[in-house]
């Protein structure tokens, strides 16, 4: 047998040292396809469930420790069946991205430098934004800063295109095959178009439909933000962590998309309360 060193009394095998660096490129996976979803919290919940458990064991406590030992005796079970959703993408993005350039090889090549990122220039979208409002044309734009949202990109039309305000108005346009659904924009590009949002379950006012429905969705699933423009009234809305700011001024909507994307959140959203019953709407 080989070893490639030695740590006291652990001999160190090169198997062992391949094995620790595809559990780490596997993890990072894994954290790449949960960042910024609510399955992130609930796997923290899991972890702290898990170490509170390890905790009261070791101080002998033995009747909590023995209704917390039922609950990890199930943890796999529950983890499948709560995650399920999660798995299933991670086995969708596994066959689909491990060869392209932002996937596992990439992701190997550890010491390979990323180009450097142009400014995020947000005029096209407020301009486009106008203009869809003005004509009262439906649209739905996700901004996301922290991941592509692989799994709601793949659900449309891959892109991959610059913004623009006229590719913008073209996408949204009525008789376009790809105006139905959201875009999905990520480091100043639109990933992908038509693509399908997971719709809240929570009472809405009458003057909001399917399209702030899926918006809602969608900031309670993800750390995105999302614009919305009424078919209906042309009004433009900002949806952000499950709360919908309706009616507001260019200059506020342009202010709003800067902070997220620069993230310097707007103090008025970070003190709002949780709501679980009642959908506050600003406007």
């Amino acid at each position: 047998m080989i070893f490639a060193f030695k740590i006291g009394f652990l001999d160190i095998r090169w198997i062992d040292i391949l094995d620790i660096l595809l559990v780490s490129v596997l993890l990072y996976q894994v954290y790449k396809l949960l960042k910024g979803s609510v399955a992130v919290r609930v796997l923290i919940g899991f972890l702290v469930l898990y170490l509170a458990y390890l905790v009261v064991r070791a101080a002998e406590m033995e009747l909590l420790a023995g209704i917390l030992g039922q609950f990890m005796g199930v943890g796999v079970l529950a983890a499948i069946i709560i995650f399920s959703q999660e798995i299933r993408k991670f086995l969708i993005v596994l066959g689909k991205t491990t060869f392209r350039k932002d996937g596992l090889i990439q992701t190997v090549m550890i010491w390979k430098r990323k180009e450097a990122r142009e400014p995020f220039n947000v005029t096209p979208i407020i301009e486009a934004a106008k203009s869809l409002s003005s004509t009262n044309t439906g649209a739905l734009m996700v901004f996301s800063r922290n991941s592509e949202l692989k799994f709601y990109a793949d659900s449309g039309d891959r892109l991959d295109a610059v913004l623009s305000k006229r590719l913008l108005i073209s996408i949204f346009n009525k008789y376009s095959p790809l105006h139905d659904g959201a875009i999905i924009i990520y480091e100043g590009k639109i990933l992908a178009a038509r693509c399908i949002l997971p719709v809240s379950e929570r009472d809405l006012p009458a003057n909001f439909g399917m399209r702030h429905r899926a918006a809602l969705g969608m900031s309670e699933a993800t750390d995105s933000l999302i614009l919305a423009v009424s078919e209906e009234t042309g009004q433009i809305s900002i949806i952000r962590n499950g709360y919908i700011d309706s009616n507001l001024s260019i200059p506020e909507i342009r202010k709003r998309i800067l902070a997220y994307l620069s993230d310097k959140e707007n103090a008025k959203s970070k003190s709002k309360p949780e709501q679980e019953d009642n959908l506050e709407v600003a406007s």
